[in-house]
């Protein structure tokens, strides 16, 4: 049962004949946050009585008398202006830890009425290895996958890699006139980046030299209008300072855009190879478009060479998925849909919502300055024509009633333009959500880059996190010592490394999910492996201690599990840890409704820290009478189970010893 949810509906009822809505009211029954107040507390009569012009603590009565929650709580009591506190009662908690600990799925139950979903997210350019910037959308994704999956949801994952855009024209000219024959045979993925990487540099160089000058002439210019304006100035005039602050900010941007351009520029031309390269090469940019153009007409060669090129590319994304142990159920890419694409563009046309602007098809979105454009110019159709056929062929294909793209924030326009678009279009009613994130920082709060300045390679941040988790299990093992102080480690080399690949992985994974996901975040390789502190491995060691337990009392869990012995509350810290336990499903649905994990994360903290007051308070093991020990064993047994199960639905392991 979700405790809180429950007491929300009783609300809603007794408030039925007081509002019209009572939703809003009822949704203020919160947990409280300090016990002397109860489990929970509803401060919707305030409002309420400031609404309907009354008296808020006589009408905190009036609710109290309308309240039928007699078999979940102690009678509420009405405290200052009206403020309604609810204690649960502990039979009410006792029959649910009861039937909670003989369920399998820990007491949560399943959704009444389930979503068929497509979830969408990963989704990388298979032409390009994963770096950093594609671990929240995977871990985020998969995180949701697996608690929609849990609740009852009818989710398909859907990994909509980019296997048909500009990036397949860049390779595919790197590969025609830059190829390393011999390197491309020894490992082909790693040749192909490096052919994007020199194409995009060579591109990228161009494209600054012939744009620096005109940068450079609109700086001076902006520099003067500044300069000019600041000298006549009244300071005392406000949208003056608005304007020249404007101004300034502008200023510093066309720097900042000037230095990135130089940077580009220095980059080849200190290179003389790579100066060659590009004098040879002037026009690279416009060349590697028509091989773009060339594949999606069907060229023979230009097909062959991207039929040859995918499979090593999506290989390559798999043996990382496997290391973080994501999956889905679908991988579509783009190029599933390029045959439908001219359909889409006509259909819009016929239905009036696409017209030709400068040449290229767009869709007008009332309200929006920006059009969302379908095809370009040239005839070459966009994200945004494939994004549109995606919708459509999952509606028609999988009936599905709700979409989720997690994808980082900076495509909330494109996001924004495409749901609008598809309302106008389809005219169906399908939920369309932006799981939108931030990104993951340096400690310089910039992007996360490598020292050259690249951006980090995912594959080698999992290296790294595998080998400082494996630094940290090994010195915790070696300083564990026997009764007479003489060094005992308890953990072979094979077990040390399975361990630091669970604590590894995990780490990374977690330090991404515990953070609201709208935010950035610096990336901390001691806070992430902590021991201590909101991280997997402090969740990870709440697990392994309780197992640890178990095999010093030589408890046999299976036999414990079955035992008729009841789960007795007898002491505070044992009341808190079942209230606790039972409010596992009302974390899970909170996080599934917005779509968030960290409140799963924040959940499991808390729940750990319940447990080392547990343990301070209540011995187990030294229990004095067995009916205590055999309730405590059940009530450690519990919550490690829900730890190993709310650190699953987060794609994160756990370890028997650590």
């Amino acid at each position: 049962m979700n405790i809180l949810h429950e007491l929300q509906s009783r609300f809603a009822t007794a408030l039925a004949d007081l509002t019209d809505n009572p939703e809003p009211f009822a949704a203020m029954v919160k947990p409280s946050q300090d016990g002397k107040f109860g489990d929970f507390q509803a401060n919707c009569a305030m409002p309420l009585a400031k609404q309907n012009g009354v008296n808020p603590r006589e009408l905190a009565l009036k609710i109290c008398e309308r309240l039928n929650v007699s078999d979940l709580v102690e009678p509420p009591e009405v405290a200052g202006p009206g403020f309604i506190n609810l204690q649960l009662k502990d039979e009410f908690l006792l029959n649910e830890i009861q039937r909670s600990f003989a369920d399998e799925r820990l007491g949560v139950a399943r959704v009444n009425s389930p979503k068929d979903m497509v979830l969408d997210f990963s989704s990388p350019n298979v032409a390009k290895p994963m770096h950093v910037g594609h671990l929240r959308s995977s871990v985020i994704g998969d995180a949701l996958q697996r608690t929609l999956k849990f609740l009852g949801h009818r989710v398909i994952s859907d990994n909509h890699i980019g296997d048909w855009g500009t990036q397949f024209g860049m390779i595919i000219y790197g590969y025609k006139n830059f190829v390393d024959q011999a390197a491309y045979e020894k490992d082909p993925v790693a040749e192909l980046a490096r052919l994007y990487r020199l194409v995009n540099s060579l591109s990228d160089y161009h494209s600054a030299v012939s744009s620096l000058p005109a940068l450079e002439d609109k700086l001076k210019a902006a520099k003067s209008e500044l300069l000019f304006n600041e000298g006549n100035a009244d300071p005392a005039d406000k949208k003056v300072k608005k304007a020249l602050k404007k101004q300034r900010s502008e200023v510093e941007s066309l720097k900042s855009k000037i230095e990135g351009q130089r940077a580009k520029i220095e980059s080849v031309e200190s290179d003389p190879e790579l100066k060659a390269l590009a004098e040879a090469h002037p026009g690279i940019a416009r060349s590697a478009r028509d091989e773009t153009a060339k594949l999606h007409a069907g060229d023979p060669e230009n097909l062959r060479l991207w039929k040859e090129f995918v499979p090593e590319c999506v290989d390559s994304l798999n043996r990382v998925y496997e290391r973080l142990d994501v999956h889905f159920d679908k991988t579509l890419g783009e190029s599933a849909y390029q045959p439908l694409l001219s359909d889409v563009v006509a259909d819009l046309k016929a239905k009036g919502l696409a017209k030709e602007s400068d040449g290229a098809i767009c869709v007008f979105i009332p309200g929006n300055a920006a059009p969302f454009i379908v095809q370009k110019a040239d005839g070459a159709f966009t994200y945004a024509t494939t994004d549109l056929a995606t919708v459509q062929f999952r509606v028609r294909e999988f009936d599905a009633n709700s979409m989720l793209y997690v994808v980082d924030a900076r495509q909330s326009e494109h996001f924004k333009l495409l749901f609008e678009t598809v309302r106008l279009w389809l005219g169906v009613e399908v939920e369309l959500v932006h799981v939108s994130f931030g990104t993951v920082m340096g400690d310089d709060r910039k992007p996360f880059k490598t020292r050259s300045g690249d951006t980090v390679g995912l594959e080698s941040l999992l290296d790294e996190a595998v080998a400082k988790a494996r630094e940290i299990v090994a010195s915790n093992d070696d300083s564990k010592t026997d009764e007479d102080g003489q060094p005992a480690p308890e953990l072979d080399e094979s077990i040390r490394d399975e361990i630091a690949q669970i604590v590894g992985i995990g780490g990374i994974k977690y330090a991404d999910l515990h953070h609201n996901r709208e935010s950035d975040y610096v990336f901390d390789w001691d806070k992430m492996l902590a021991k201590t502190g909101d991280t997997a491995t402090y969740m990870q060691y709440a697990y392994a201690r309780i197992q640890g337990i178990f095999r010093k009392g030589e408890v046999d869990v299976e036999a414990l599990r079955s035992l008729d012995t009841p789960i007795l509350i007898e002491e505070p810290a044992e009341r808190s840890l079942v209230l606790k336990l039972l409010r596992f499903e009302e974390a899970l649905d909170a996080m599934a409704s917005e779509y968030r994990p960290n409140i799963l994360t924040q959940y499991l903290f808390e729940l750990a820290g319940e447990l080392t007051t547990f343990y301070d308070r209540c011995p187990v093991l030294k229990a004095e009478e067995e009916r205590v020990r055999t309730s405590r064993l059940k009530l450690i047994d519990f919550a490690g189970r829900v730890i190993r199960q709310g650190l699953d639905l987060l794609g994160i392991n756990v370890c028997e010893r650590m």
